[in-house]
């Protein structure tokens, strides 16, 4: 900080820079020295609270959410390789059995639990990014979670019973609607269609041993 001073003009100043001022006439009003501060601001800013790029550590309740991921795909994984060596194969399949897509997802459900699984000890938790909007804080949307592991349990003993279109339909369309799709009838269009095909596919062409379900039993298209 440093400071000027403004000589009132009429005055002389002093040797050595400092001013006298003059006498003031009889019945005159003394003469004050005028004395400006100047003020300089600091160079110095105040220190960001968080460094662009910089990651700070994840939250003890985002940690446990991700822990809380890896468990269900992981049980998942083993629950749908177990119920797939449960499908009848029948006796004329030469290619690909019925048991062959279910235990590929199993697979790969648990392995990606396992992997992730073995990334969280080491330490590798996500982060967000600089840019995205979210809130570490925020609580887990357990209504959510809980519907879709409703859907997919419906989806798993809905397929002996109404066929894969059906089931395919209930999954695909029920997850987009608890997700937030909208309008809803588009989700169960899109589920429906998507079921459809990959009955066609599989079904048809590639002769697995996918349920067509009581209302497409008559369809070859829908059977190898």
């Amino acid at each position: 900080m440093s400071s000027s001073s403004v000589v009132p003009p009429g005055d002389s100043p002093a040797p050595g820079g400092a001013s006298s001022p003059v006498a003031p006439a009889s019945g005159a009003p003394a003469r004050t020295e005028a004395v400006v501060t100047e003020e300089v601001p600091l160079t110095g800013g105040a220190v960001p609270s968080r460094v662009a790029g910089a990651h700070t550590p994840a939250a003890p309740r985002r940690r446990i959410g991700e822990y809380v991921v890896v468990a269900v795909t992981i049980v998942l994984g083993v629950f749908v390789m177990i119920d797939a060596g449960t499908i009848h194969v029948p006796g004329s399949t030469t290619v690909m059995g019925p048991r062959a897509f279910p235990y590929l997802v199993g697979g790969l459900l648990l392995a990606s639990g396992v992997l992730v699984l073995v990334g969280l000890l080491r330490g590798r938790f996500g982060e967000e990014d600089d840019g995205e909007d979210v809130d570490p804080d925020a609580s887990t949307d357990w209504r959510t979670v809980a519907l879709l592991g409703c859907i997919f349990v419906v989806h798993v003993y809905t397929i002996n019973i109404a066929g894969w279109p059906v089931a395919a339909t209930v999954l695909f369309g029920g997850s987009a609607i608890v997700l937030g799709a909208r309008p809803w009838w588009r989700a169960i269009v899109l589920g429906a269609v998507l079921g459809l095909v990959v009955q066609i596919l599989f079904g048809g062409m590639l002769g697995l041993s996918l349920p067509p379900g009581p209302f497409l039993e008559g369809v070859s298209l829908f059977r190898g």
